[in-house]
């Protein structure tokens, strides 16, 4: 799977999961809607988000990539 992420940092939901209204869109690197992803996060399918503030919710790009990886074998 071609997946466009950053080397190192984080990366927000939209960026996972797509958002086709966003101007330009943004491809899904794992096509799940936003409350399967949740309920994937909260049974441990999926890892777990870092708090960046208030509003403000992301994923480690490497948490990000090992799921890729697992989820291509």
């Amino acid at each position: 799977m071609s997946t466009k992420l950053p080397d190192i940092g984080f990366v927000r939901l939209s960026q996972i999961i797509g958002n086709a209204k966003a101007k330009p869109p943004i491809p899904a690197i794992i096509p799940i809607s936003r409350s399967a992803w949740w309920a994937g996060v909260k049974s441990g399918i999926y890892p777990k988000p870092v708090k960046l503030g208030l509003r403000a919710t992301a994923w480690r790009v490497d948490d990000i990539r090992a799921l890729i990886d697992e989820l291509e074998k």
